[in-house]
């Protein structure tokens, strides 16, 4: 089973993590999302520590689609202050989001624990071997493109394939430059269509072919609210029951919004799990 070496401290993945998202830019495309200043951050993670968090990832760049990017030093002009505080006042592993090498850096100096990235890589050259001269996690997502034009890429002839080509490349940089916790997200709602997301969810499994931690990020997204022809507000109950679908399928993380009931389905999840065989 998977350990992460968390600058010193192990994060066992034995049973699947939480992982909150903390949005402090006023452009994320869920409204509950959008924190406009630092108290709301810092409210927002106490309140997801309460519940059962065992990572937080904060960010300052709306990555949804059609999104303006903002540099690398706004980035780290909102986050610096708050990094160190979370991580003190909360006590969890803190995840940086974000596609900048520089941003990166910082704020794994400044307490944070491991790097997420949107782009695997493809958007700063130099995020592979800045993570790998840190020595911590990599979080490598798939995109093509980047977020401001990410949906007109969604033409894949194999897109199971692709996919796996793509981590495959990706793990082999990382560690060509030193990185031993590699985690891998496929990517959902990053240039994919609706049908192309549940394809992906139902063949997540696939990915365990590539003996890595796998991160499921569905949270309130398009996939959920436009099947369901609902608003990203009303997604809840739809998201839990497609992380269910994720965890059934091998996710060994979930990003999500609503911690609470995403740490419930995971510990349904491992009791029915323990239950299999019980009336043998």
């Amino acid at each position: 089973m998977y350990t992460l070496n968390c600058k010193g401290r192990p994060v066992s993945l034995e049973e699947p993590l939480v992982m909150g998202v903390l949005n402090f830019t006023n452009d994320s495309f869920y409204p509950g999302s959008r924190l406009p200043d630092a108290e709301a951050v810092l409210t927002l993670a106490m309140k997801m520590a309460d519940e059962g968090v065992d990572i937080i990832d904060i960010g300052a760049q709306s990555t949804r689609s059609g999104s303006t990017r903002i540099s690398a030093q706004e980035e780290i002009e909102k986050l610096l202050p708050l990094v160190p505080l979370i991580a003190e006042k909360t006590g969890k592993i803190i995840s940086i989001d974000t596609y900048h090498a520089q941003t990166a850096e910082a704020l794994i100096n400044a307490g944070a624990h491991i790097v997420n990235d949107i782009s695997g890589g493809t958007m700063d050259d130099q995020m592979i071997a800045t993570v790998g001269r840190l020595g911590v996690p990599y979080i490598c997502m798939h995109i093509k493109g980047t977020p401001e034009n990410m949906q007109e890429h969604t033409d894949y002839e194999d897109i199971l394939k692709e996919l796996l080509e793509f981590f495959i490349d990706r793990i082999g940089k990382c560690k060509a430059a030193g990185i031993h916790d590699i985690i891998i997200d496929p990517g959902f709602g990053f240039a994919k269509t609706r049908e192309q997301n549940l394809y992906l969810l139902k063949n997540l499994s696939v990915f365990k072919i590539l003996e890595k931690p796998i991160l499921v990020g569905l949270s309130r997204k398009s996939t959920i609210y436009r099947t369901l022809n609902i608003t990203p507000d009303e997604a809840l109950n739809g998201t839990t029951v497609l992380n269910t679908i994720a965890l059934m399928n091998g996710s060994n993380i979930l990003r999500v919004h609503d911690v609470k009931e995403a740490r419930e389905a995971v510990v349904l999840y491992e009791a029915y799990k323990k239950a299999a065989g019980s009336d043998e």
